[in-house]
């Protein structure tokens, strides 16, 4: 009976009868093959081969048999290996050692492949059933307890798969290395971050583009909007200790709340009637400008920790624009009537007189003022003037009183 090379390392079963005298020998060589198949082997390939043949030997050495296969060559183009017999069942580690940047392709039948990159080493299986025999990735869906990599763990992004790295459990990285730009840092990514629940961040958070946008709500319906080197840029209007719509926000308006060095905070609304509205925590207006002024209009009282200090207009003619300002400081040259012009119900103010001259003081038909004060203010000295306005305009409407002069 002749000998057979049906197992799966190749080895030579004799057959009954056979190797009279060199029985010895052959169980030596088998021995010898099966330490081989726990073996490294290399193989090369073709330079610029498409295709090339692994045959395992029957009953002699052969670097196909070992366990763990090292492919070497020069390549221009993918190449598939086709390891035979096809009847073989057998696990093998297969590395890429070819050169020119090439996959190569792990074959046995018709059947099923693997494909394994230049320079990375695959865990197969052949399956050996016969034409149509496949190979099968060991690895594909590998299950451990502990992984432990020691230097770089790369997941590609295989279209036929679908690379994904996905961890049920917790995620953690020790290394303590700053974030300072995009490229650095103890976690990178060159794509998106999803974050399904809150996002703690223990220092800064930096958006290093122009022109940044964070976006709220589940339609991104509020926006913050960078502008380079001015302001951010807000498309509601601004409430209390939070960012509300405006009813009076058309589609595309802005509110703007800016910085610049020359001009400190600014504030810039876009309502049709107030353009800036400033409200407490029951969302009544305490405050505001209407659009087109720079008239700021406060509901309630004012309450003033330090002292307010208004500012004082120097006018010498005696004729004073209220709309200027509150408080006055006049030195007249000659006689002059005390005129107030361009008042607003409600404005009161002061003036300080220094009628160093004895120049006469006559009063405007607005002017509301006791005879004998203005007569006392032709006498030459300082004098202090305060006045309030009942009405926008009319005859008496301004109200003035003088003290007598100042030593």
């Amino acid at each position: 009976m002749a000998s057979t090379y049906v197992n799966d390392l190749r080895l030579n079963e004799l057959g009954t009868g056979d190797g009279s005298g060199t029985w010895g020998t052959t169980t030596n060589t088998n021995f010898e093959l099966i330490a081989e198949g726990f073996g490294f082997g290399t193989e090369g390939i073709t330079t610029n081969a498409d295709t090339h043949s692994s045959v395992v030997a029957d009953g002699s050495t052969d670097p196909v048999r070992n366990m763990f296969i090292k492919y070497t060559g020069t390549l221009d183009s993918a190449c598939t290996i086709t390891i035979t017999p096809n009847t073989m069942s057998r696990v093998h580690f297969i590395e890429n050692g070819t050169s020119g940047s090439q996959n190569i392709i792990i074959s046995q039948g018709s059947g099923a492949n693997v494909t394994i990159p230049p320079g990375d080493v695959k865990v197969v299986y052949l399956d050996g059933a016969g034409s149509g025999a496949a190979v099968v990735d060991a690895f594909a869906s590998l299950n451990v307890v502990d992984l432990k990599v020691q230097d770089d763990l790369t997941v590609t992004d295989d279209a036929a798969i679908g690379g994904a790295l996905t961890v049920t459990g917790i995620m953690k990285t020790d290394d303590t290395t700053n974030a300072t730009s995009t490229t650095d840092g103890s976690l990178q990514t060159d794509g998106g971050l999803s974050v399904a629940l809150d996002a703690v961040f223990g220092d800064d958070v930096m958006l290093l583009s122009d022109s940044a946008v964070l976006k709220f709500g589940a339609d991104s319906d509020v926006t913050l909007t960078h502008a380079a080197d001015t302001s951010l840029t807000c498309n509601l209007m601004m409430a209390a200790t939070t960012f509300e719509p405006s009813a009076d926000t058309a589609a595309g308006d802005n509110a703007a709340i800016g910085y610049t060095s020359a001009e400190g905070l600014i504030l810039t609304g876009q309502g049709s009637s107030t353009d800036v509205t400033i409200k407490n925590d029951a969302d009544a207006t305490v405050a505001s400008i209407a659009t087109g002024t720079t008239i700021f209009t406060i509901n309630d009282d004012i309450g003033v920790s330090g002292r307010a200090v208004g500012h004082v207009t120097t006018d010498n003619d005696g004729s004073f624009d209220l709309a200027v300002g509150n408080d006055f400081q006049c030195t007249p040259s000659g006689d002059f009537t005390l005129t107030f012009t361009n008042p607003a119900a409600g404005q009161s103010g002061n003036v300080f007189l220094i009628n160093s001259g004895g120049h006469t003081v006559s009063a405007h038909a607005s002017v509301a003022i006791n005879a004998t004060a203005l007569t006392a203010l032709a006498t030459a000295g300082t004098y202090h003037i305060a006045y309030y306005c009942s009405a926008a305009s009319g005859n008496n409407t301004i109200a003035v009183s003088a003290s007598g002069a100042l030593t």
